[in-house]
Formats: C-alpha cells, structure tokens, sequence
C-alpha cells in the first residue's frame, strides 16, 4: 500500500495524557492503527519520576522517624514543583505552599527567597496579571539534573554491590564528566504566547511526530498555550501544504516538510525564508547533523529547522548472521549473497524487505538505488565527499537516469526480487519493517524513525539483535546513508501578528531539550550533534552511536534526493517505470529510456510528463 493511500488524521482534539492504544497498552500509529510499543509519559522517563518520588518518601520516613527533623519547605516545593512539570502539570503560588508542608506564613517567605534565587518562574494565568502558575526555572532544571545524577551514582555505588554499573565504575575515570554533559529539561517561557486560538501545527503522521502529539500536555504548558496538531500521510501533507498557501492567510503557524521539497515550496512561496523572521544562529546551525542542516536550504537561505534527521539504513540481524557465518555487507554483491543464503521461503522466511510499492515508495528506493551505484539522478558537481547541490536554484539541471550505472541499479533491484517476500511489490513505509520486526525477514532498508517497531517491542525476534548499516555501495559508489526527514518551516502567508510567537514555538519544538524527550518518549530520530552525545540518549539505543559516527565518517548524505521543484514528479516517474519493470512488463533498459524521456518532458516548458 503507498503512503497516499493511508487515512489521514486530525488530533488536535485528542487526550494527550494517554495516547491512542491498544488493548495491550502498546500506543497505535495515529496514520496506519500498527501497534508500536512506546513510552507515553508527558515529560520525563520513569528514572525521574523515580527520584522525586523516592526523595519525597525519604523525607517522609526522617520526618517521622524523628521528631527532632521538621519539613524542609525548600527541597518540598522544589520536588512539588520539579514533579508537575515533569508530569505536564499546572502549581499554583497555593498549591506550592500545600506542598511545603509548613505554616502558610514560613512557606510564603521561603517560596519569596526561592523566586529571589531564581529558581522559580512565575507566569501570569490571566490578561489582569493577578493570577500565577508556578515552574521551575533553568537554573533549578540543571541543577536537579546535576543531582540526581549524583544520586544515582551515590545510590549505585554504596548499594549496587557488583552490579554497579560501568558508569559508575569510571566515575572517576571519565564516567562523570559525560553525565555532566547531560541536556537539561525543558524549561517554561518566561511569557505565555499570545495566539488566538491556540498554536496551529501540520505535521506528517509518523512515529515522531505522534510522539511529539503525547507530549503536548507538556509543551503546551512550556509555551503557555493551546497546541492544536494535525497530521496527514506525506503525499497528502504536502496537497494540505501547499493548498494552504493559496489561501489568503495560513490556517497553520508551523509546518512540517519533507526535505526533498524545500526547493518546490520555496519557489511557490509556501515557506518564509528563516532569516526573514529570525536570526538562524538563534537555532545554533553547527549543532545540526551537516546533511539535515544542509538541506533544508534553497538558494543560501535556510526555509526551516531539522525537527528530524532520519536516514534510511539497513537493518540486519546480527544473530541470523552470525548463525549462517555471514559478515555484515558493505557491497551490493555481498548484500545480495547474505540475501540469497537467508531467503527460506518454505519456511516462510525471507532475506530482505524494502519500499517496491508503485509510485512514491519505489521511486523514493529507486533514487537511493542510483546513488548506492555512485549516480544522482540529476547532473550534480562532484563534491568532496559527494555530489554538490548549491546550484541547484539557478536552474541548472538535467535528468541523469539512463546511465550505465542507472542499468545496474535496475539490475540491482530486478534480482534484489528473487530473495523478498511474495507480497514485495505492494510493500512501502511500514509494511517493509513490519516483517522485519516480526522476524520473517533478516533484513530490512528502513529510516530510523521506523525502529521503534522492534526497538520497543519486547516480543520482537529483532528486538536487541538488530545492526545498523550505510548502504552497501555498488560499484562505482560508496557507502552512504541517504538521509530523510522533516523541518519545520513557518508559512510564508502566516498573519503577520502570530509570526513572532510561531518564532518562539518553532525554537522550542526544535531545541536540544525537546528532541531528547522524543527520543525518550520512544523517537529514534534526531537531528542535532549534542543529542546523539547526551549519555541519557546513548543508553536508550545504539541507533545514535551508529548515526553520529555515519555522520562523521561524512556518511550521511542527502543528495540522492535533491530538493529541486520537479523531484516529487521524478520520483514518481521512476516509482511508476521502474514497477511495471519489476512486474515484467518491460526490460531494465527500455525502463530507464521511458523514464528518461518523461523526466526530459517534465523539465521541458509546456510539456506534460
């Protein structure tokens, strides 16, 4: 099934404490209804949550095991304070003072000297300023996280006996120098945003996204406003994009969009270039993955901030291929061999998985394909490390899809057909992964943000047993990871009196702190080099170590899909040429040459595809 095919989704008006669910309490994918295991906590992973409440009981047990040791009304409605937050929350200036658990007057002057230290902020609830939430400020939030660090370390070691864990063993060798590095939670604004309304977000209806959806009780108290979130499967969320920008005034405050078609919105004018509404060191540029930073500019100018960072990958189990004595493939040729000896298909069991659906999920295959064989589908420079695409505005362009490197890309595929499952020619986004997950296939192409279909299922034979890989390279390639993913943009066509809080709102989505909570919250994207590093972060996958180190190696690529205005209409070209051929229909060379021919006339002014 295409991804244009998949129900759209309006969850604005969704519970946002508990997420859509199955009856095993497994949370569902907002577009599809598949299952996938994730955390569904507004705010903080069930560490914190284990602390604050562990502090909590301890004080219970010192104060009432000695009458000598009263309440300690600072470190009471810090825990207060620090809980509501985490847990998305409203503390009023009364409910702060309850939590102290001393005389009304005694806790008054010491919440006073807390906000005089600046650990607390206060937030005006009404336009007349009399009313006030209470949060805890960031000084508070990273001194905390300092804290139960320690904490933790302190319990670990006195306590953990010959468990401790490796951290701990190196505290003193290192260990505590990368927690110290850890992000800290996501502080409130000092001032609500003001939006009628509420904040209007469009957004794709993937796993991330969904994660960002049982996270908005959260964010909605961080930005101090309503957050109304729709999300549609990708071709209908560009349709919805770019029939938005006809309209006389945006009905969204921010949208996602796909990297391959920041050069189409930006030339129709459906984005505002980010340095007319803000200064892009704001969003500090050199922590963004190269690739996804790169991509998301038009021109020289940036049309948008990485909210995700998804590259596509090979999936493998590292145990079948350890059981058959293969090693893990960096070619083509040895891809194809571990494929053939893992392929059973009497045992219902077969080698690899991958996007061969017509129209958008094979073009989008057949366009990495290319570059796996060295080949961009357009004419690009050669780059150091890759292929160039700065130039791309001017115009100055052409189709490069039949080539002799473009013929053995198609040969590629056409015999990549004898070791996949029966039902290969309708699989796409989810369906690819989800056999993988199932253990019915031992390998898979799949982006990272479809990981947590096995990462976060227990049950899952790939569960624990998965290896992340570039593609292997044909001939004439390298090795590269074509990464995928969305920005967040703000539409050119947004009334002008909502631009500035859409500003802070896109900073926030967008931050350190908010991409680790995704990724806590079950995400496996991630757009930015200090998160990939967090320690917390690195303990929740080995999907990050793997990607940073892609991106180091300068793996990470997002050139096989250059984001011209005529790419959507290119890859559904090749998704639909390049079908007919794996249905037999047509040769591998007669497919390249209709598939040339319709890029040409596509270019061509005046002519139909």
């Amino acid at each position: 099934m295409d991804r244009s095919r998949k129900s759209d989704v309006d969850i604005s008006s969704r519970r946002t404490s508990n997420p859509a669910q199955d009856k095993s309490g497994k949370r569902m994918n907002a577009t599809r209804g598949d299952s996938f295991s994730a955390p569904v906590s507004p705010q903080a992973n069930a560490d914190t949550l284990d602390m604050l409440d562990f502090l909590n009981e301890m004080n219970d047990e010192l104060e009432g095991a000695l009458d000598v040791i009263g309440p300690n009304p600072h470190l009471r409605m810090a825990l207060h304070l620090l809980n509501g937050h985490f847990t998305g929350k409203t503390i009023t200036p009364t409910a702060l003072i309850g939590a102290s658990r001393v005389p009304y007057a005694t806790a008054t002057r010491r919440m006073s000297e807390m906000i005089e230290a600046g650990l607390i902020e206060k937030r005006a609830r009404t336009r007349t300023g009399k009313s006030f939430s209470m949060h805890p400020s960031q000084k508070l939030l990273e001194e905390w996280l300092q804290l139960s660090g320690r904490l933790h370390r302190l319990a670990d070691l006195r306590f953990g006996g010959a468990h401790r864990s490796r951290e701990t063993q190196d505290y003193y060798f290192g260990g505590s120098y990368a927690s110290a590095h850890s992000i800290p939670a996501l502080s409130v604004l000092s001032e609500p945003l003001k939006l009628s309304g509420g904040l209007r977000v469009l957004v794709h209806g993937d796993p991330t996204f969904m994660v960002m959806e049982s996270l908005k009780q959260q964010f909605e108290q961080v930005i101090g406003a309503q957050i109304s979130q729709r999300a549609f499967s990708i071709d209908r969320l560009r349709v919805e994009a770019l029939r938005n920008s006809e309209r006389s005034v945006s009905r969204y405050d921010i949208i996602a969009v796909d990297l391959p078609w920041i050069g189409e919105f930006a030339e129709k004018g459906v984005l505002m270039p980010l340095d007319a509404v803000m200064d892009p060191e704001r969003v500090d540029p050199a922590d963004f993955h190269t690739a996804g930073w790169q991509a998301a500019h038009w021109g020289g100018r940036a049309y948008g901030v990485p909210a995700q960072t998804t590259p596509e990958l090979l999936f493998y189990r590292r145990d079948m291929f350890a059981k058959a004595g293969l090693e893990p493939p960096t070619s083509t040729d040895e891809l194809l061999h571990a494929a053939r000896t893992l392929n059973e298909p009497r045992r219902r069991r077969y080698g690899i998985a991958w996007n061969a659906a017509r129209g958008t999920a094979l073009g989008h295959t057949v366009l990495m394909t290319f570059a796996d064989f060295g080949q961009p589908v357009l004419d690009l420079p050669e780059i150091a490390g890759g292929y160039g695409t700065s130039h791309l505005a001017r115009g100055e362009y052409r189709a490069t899809i039949d080539t002799e490197a473009g013929l053995q890309a198609a040969e590629f595929l056409r015999e990549l057909l004898d070791y996949s499952p029966p039902d290969i020619l309708s699989m796409s986004w989810y369906e690819r992964v989800r056999p993988y997950a199932a253990g019915t296939v031992a390998m898979a192409y799949g982006y990272t943000l479809l990981a947590p279909y096995f990462e976060l299922d227990e049950m899952s034979p790939a569960n624990g047993q998965t290896g992340y890989l570039p593609h292997p390279a044909g001939p004439g390639g390298r090795q590269i990871a074509p990464v995928g993913g969305y920005v967040l943009g703000i539409p050119a066509n947004l009334a002008p009196e909502r631009i500035p809080a859409a500003v802070e709102a896109l900073s926030v989505f967008t931050s350190p702190s908010a991409q680790k909570l995704y990724v806590q919250n079950g995400s496996r994207t991630n757009p930015r080099y200090s998160v990939g590093a967090d320690p917390d972060v690195r303990r929740t996958s080995p999907i990050f170590e793997a990607i940073d180190q892609m991106s180091w190696r300068d793996e990470l690529q997002f050139w096989p899909r250059p984001p011209v205005p005529e790419i959507n209409e290119i890859i559904r070209i090749c998704g639909e040429e390049f079908h007919d051929m794996l249905r037999g229909l047509s040769s591998p060379r007669e497919t390249l040459q209709k598939a040339q021919a319709r890029a040409d006339a596509l270019m061509r002014p005046g002519r139909d595809p």
